[in-house]
């Protein structure tokens, strides 16, 4: 086979013609049953969930009051990357997302990579909604005074990474009773835990139970699906406005000084967190086969749901950090946890069941893009015959709608939150680089038939210049001390935490010596405990980093510095150079701002990930590669097609 077949593209008429031929003949139809609304309530159904409920109080704690600002900059990425999803969307209604879009632009391998990263974003992202689901519902249960063991609630690796923390801290001289609540639970799962020789039988079992419950409704059709989506909606946003109307009512504006008090850098530290909050508004995408009027409606829900849900999530985060100071909002249940804190008790458990309930939406909304990215590249040839199997009655993908229920609920009773939720957000955002770079592609093909829906074009060809140079004027002129120190690779200080968990017996003496010596509040009197002894000098930044210079270990252990330093820099490099390309590419063709900038900003949001993310993420593109040469391009339509 020649390299050119690797990059053979369908084209759009192609594509409606197949379209036109299933709905002609019956077979491989959808039904069609979505409005406007029901895709902006499935919108709003797939992105307030999980970001709402716990990681904005996580990036509130990192950024202050002014983390309004990052919930602006994302919602304008995502407006830009869904200029460019509703311009696809306009041009080829069928299902298949990202996916179908990137074989009309790129072609097949850039297709088939394009899928294969979309099974991280509907599967993956769904057993992180899995697993937060299961931390609400075991929450509310036990608030009820039901308490169930911690081993069948609990992933594996948060119990087997947990209990070793425990330990390690317990070394430390920590008691059990001045261990984090979770990991208190994680030492507890780990050692009651049924065991099978040295394997302890640890798995997150209520996780299992709403995956069965909401792949069976998936099953039974759109109608039942849509219903129930757009019923969960109308509870969530009541519970939403119903916090923001009392929260209000408890702001204290003083709270809110300073607005910023971690400057930049606090604020663009919860990029990651705010980004997973607005996943999910792509996955009405997968749905335009099931619209009445895809070309009008897809777009229209799509910006709804976006700015909807903005106005939501700044309005909350002005509540949160109004109610209390925004350093106490580091928790997994913000919502909950503000109203408990001012005595509303009764206000706690409303939001406990609304995030059940927002969490069961999220997760039917995700469980319904994964199957038809399946029958997508099954029609396609790219996947066995099976996948694109519709069911008789409910008119649903029926077989790979049972294959995603699998393949999200083996992993959720195993791996842990960070993992997943890390996963998903690089899945979804390589997704959204392809899209926005395809709009760019096919800007200047005019053969291209054109929906009714266009991006507003504007030239990038000067303005990306303008802006890159504004951005270094601040890099090096307010910015200066972390700009250099991001060129230079100077080392950097690890924090009393991972110190003390890093230390063996014989070093976890030494440094208690240490502290004694210079302990002038005499605490080293009251407790043993390393981390807390060591963690009270990290607020005078000076102060601590004397401290840890003269601690008699070894300088690994108090330092992160040459390459292990460097190799966490190695995705914002990337982003650098690649931002070179683009301003080269944006003067030469002359290339529309907003899918431009949606490219950008989504870029920027990977390079803020982790480089263990980048890894994981490409040995799980490499797979699927494998799966590609052996079986997907010989059994390609297009590759029959060129034989003929």
């Amino acid at each position: 086979m020649a390299f050119s077949s690797l990059f053979r593209k369908k084209t759009v008429q192609d594509i409606l013609k197949q379209v036109a031929q299933n709905e002609t003949d019956g077979h491989n139809a959808l039904g069609k049953h979505l409005t406007t609304r029901d895709l902006t309530a499935f919108g709003i159904a797939a992105i307030v969930g999980a970001g709402i409920f716990s990681t904005i109080g996580k990036a509130s704690a990192d950024g202050g009051p002014a983390v309004i600002f990052l919930f602006l900059f994302t919602a304008l990425a995502c407006s830009f990357a869904a200029f460019a999803y509703a311009e696809f969307a306009s041009m080829v209604p069928v299902s298949g997302s990202a996916y179908t879009y990137s074989y009309v632009a790129f072609g097949e391998l850039i297709a088939w990579i394009i899928g294969w990263a979309l099974i991280m974003e509907y599967a993956v992202g769904n057993i992180t909604v899995a697993i937060s689901w299961s931390d609400y519902f075991t929450g509310l249960l036990q608030s009820g005074g039901i308490r169930l063991p911690q081993w069948i609630q609990m992933d594996y690796l948060t119990a087997s990474n947990g209990f070793k923390d425990a330990m390690a801290l317990m070394q430390g001289g920590k008691t059990f009773e001045n261990l984090d609540s979770g990991l208190q639970a994680a030492y507890m799962a780990w050692t009651t835990a049924p065991t099978i020789g040295s394997f302890h039988f640890v798995a997150d079992l209520p996780a299992l139970f709403i995956i069965v419950l909401i792949t069976a409704l998936v099953y039974r059709g759109m109608k039942e699906s849509r219903n129930a989506s757009n019923l969960m909606v109308v509870v969530k946003l009541c519970i939403v406005l119903l916090v923001i109307a009392v929260g209000a009512f408890y702001v204290d504006t003083a709270n809110w000084d300073p607005f910023a008090p971690n400057g930049v850098g606090g604020v663009l530290k919860g990029v990651s967190a705010v980004f997973f909050a607005y996943i999910g508004f792509d996955a009405i995408s997968t749905t335009a086969e099931e619209c009445k009027n895809p070309q009008r409606d897809l777009p229209r829900g799509m910006m709804w749901a976006i700015i909807i849900c903005t106005i939501l999530y700044i309005a909350i985060a002005l509540v949160l950090t109004g109610m209390v100071r925004y350093n106490e909002l580091n928790v997994g249940d913000p919502l909950a946890f503000v109203f408990e804190k001012l005595d509303l008790k009764w206000m706690s458990g409303i939001i406990a069941v609304s995030a059940v309930v927002a969490m069961a939406s999220v997760l039917l909304v995700f469980q319904m893009g994964q199957p038809r990215i399946w029958m997508s590249m099954s029609r396609d040839g790219l996947l066995p015959k099976k996948f694109s199997t519709v069911h008789p009655k409910f008119k649903t993908p029926s077989f790979a709608t049972i294959v995603t229920g699998f393949v999200v609920a083996v992993p959720a009773l195993f791996l842990n939150l960070t993992m997943v939720t890390d996963l998903c957000s690089i899945g979804t955002l390589f997704a959204f680089v392809l899209v926005c770079a395809g709009v760019l592609v096919l800007q200047n093909k005019p053969e291209i038939p054109r929906g009714k829906f266009k991006t507003p074009y504007v030239n990038s060809k000067y303005i990306l210049p303008v802006l890159i140079l504004a951005g270094l004027y601040y890099a090096f002129a307010f910015n200066n001390k972390a700009t250099m120190a991001f060129v230079n690779n100077e080392a950097q200080t690890f924090d009393a935490t991972t110190i003390i968990t890093s230390l063996n017996k014989e070093e976890s003496v030494k440094v208690l010596n240490y502290l004694e010596t210079i302990d002038v509040k005499n605490k080293t009197s009251e407790t043993s405990d390393l981390e807390y002894l060591l963690s009270q000098y990290q607020d005078d930044d000076v102060k601590y980093a004397q401290i840890v210079k003269g601690l008699p270990i070894n300088d690994s252990l108090k330092y992160e510095s040459g390459f292990s330093l460097f190799k966490h820099k190695i995705p914002m490099w990337i982003f650098l150079f690649v931002l070179v390309g683009l301003v080269v590419w944006a003067f030469r063709k002359n290339l529309s701002l907003i899918p431009l900038l949606g490219l950008i900003c989504c870029l920027y949001m990977m390079a803020e990930l982790s480089v263990w993310n980048w890894i994981y993420f490409t040995i799980w593109l490499l797979i699927g590669l494998v799966i590609y040469f052996t079986y997907s391009r010989k059994n390609s339509k297009l590759n029959f097609k060129q034989v003929s």
